[in-house]
């Protein structure tokens, strides 16, 4: 469980610093909501990793095993790029940024492939779903990290120094690869990379049956559409709603972190007694109605942070990341259940690839949609989008299924 947590920390840290500390800073340095919008576009790695995750299966570096060796890798050329990032200004050197973040984002995306594939490899059965709970727990709590306390310092020290100590929060990550054991193999890797880029999709749709699977896939992809939409420029949504950085940092940033992981271990643990179908459903309507939580603040409109308007951004994000913290427990344990231990470098990367689609694609315009619609009516869309995903369920996850395969079961 305590390595879970190293997963998440170190599976976190980058996306967050795309998602929080990005957008701060590009939007401090004078850039539009339609450029900051569109370099929502530099997380595509998250959306094709499945791409290049079968190599992860098939190769091993020649230190530290199959799964350390990359995890290392990436780790320390991650350091590497979030502080040579903030050395550069966004006035001038907007292309050169845009470059180097897509970078991280390519080596973040690597490294989730690997810290997935370690993941689920270490976690006996029984344990997917603490173990998961955990790991999304310390995903969440690494936003802190570029989403408060960076954007504290952003305060009071160059953005240069930001991204450096920022970059230094990875260090943990570094020792767990260096320190732990490498995972027994439940399953014969792939022999060839034919094998290993073939036969994982043979496998995932032989064991469905091919409509089965479709669904399954088409819950993937909008299960997180709603809320994934909503946080999209969340940092920024503060900001136009009258919020210093400090205030962010101190005040909404924190007010997510106790409901988080709070949510997130009840998750876990309330899991065992409802099962991962029923908790997707129940953690499901949670997390729609914490997106309905944003429109509110939208409708207050900016004003002055007097007292009341600080109670209700940490109510606000609190439910947020409560709702959203338990949503997403259940879907990566649901996530995780689908796989076969054999592949699970390139099926993870394939489900978890799916799960971001929604993210990379229609946040690039999320900017132009805020700016046509306002910030009312684009979290009242927001909802409106959550919905699909959950009508998935009753195909993919019953209320009244087990926790093997569901729609195994009804064909």
């Amino acid at each position: 469980m305590l390595i879970c947590i190293v997963t998440g920390f170190s599976s976190g840290l980058p996306l967050y610093l795309l998602l929080n500390l990005l957008p701060a800073w590009l939007k401090t340095e004078g850039l539009s909501l339609k450029v900051i919008g569109a370099f929502a576009l530099i997380q595509f790695p998250y959306t094709w990793k499945f791409l290049w995750s079968p190599f992860l299966d098939r190769y091993a570096l020649p230190l530290l095993g199959r799964r350390r060796g990359w995890m290392l890798l990436t780790q320390v050329l991650l350091i590497v790029g979030i502080a040579a990032v903030g050395q550069l200004k966004p006035s001038t050197q907007v292309g050169l940024i845009l470059v180097l973040t897509a970078l991280i984002a390519f080596l973040s995306a690597t490294q989730d492939i690997v810290l997935d594939a370690f993941r689920r490899e270490l976690l006996p059965e029984i344990e997917l779903g603490l173990g998961n709970a955990i790991h999304v727990n310390a995903y969440k709590i690494a936003g802190l990290v570029p989403g408060s306390i960076s954007l504290i310092l952003a305060d009071r020290m160059p953005w240069g120094s930001v991204f450096l100590i920022t970059a230094l929060f990875m260090l943990p990550g570094v020792a767990m690869s260096l320190l732990v054991a490498e995972p027994k193999m439940i399953a014969a890797p792939p022999r060839t990379l034919r094998q290993a880029v073939v036969e994982p999709f043979h496998e995932f749709f032989s064991r469905h049956g091919v409509k089965a699977a479709l669904w399954v896939l088409a819950f993937i992809f909008l299960y997180k559409l709603g809320d994934a939409l909503c946080t999209a420029l969340a940092t920024p949504f503060y900001l136009d709603m009258g919020f210093t950085k400090t205030q962010i940092g101190l005040i909404a940033k924190n007010a997510g972190l106790w409901p988080s992981v709070i949510g997130g271990l009840l998750g876990g643990l309330w899991m065992l007694r409802l099962g991962i179908n029923r908790a997707l459903w129940v953690f499901g309507v949670l997390q729609w109605i914490a997106i309905l939580g944003f429109a509110w603040m939208a409708w207050l409109g900016p004003a002055p942070a007097d007292s009341f308007r600080l109670w209700a951004l940490a109510l606000v994000i609190g439910m947020e990341a409560a709702g959203v913290g338990l949503g997403t427990t259940a879907f990566v344990a649901y996530i995780a259940r689908t796989t076969h231990p054999a592949y699970t470098a390139t099926q993870l990367a394939l489900f978890t690839s799916l799960m971001v689609i929604p993210r990379t694609l229609i946040s690039a315009g999320v900017g132009w949609l805020v700016e046509s619609l306002g910030w009312f009516d684009f979290f009242l869309l927001c909802a409106v989008l959550a919905v699909p995903g959950m009508l998935l369920l009753f195909k993919v996850a019953p209320w009244s299924g087990g926790d093997t395969n569901a729609i195994k079961e009804q064909q």
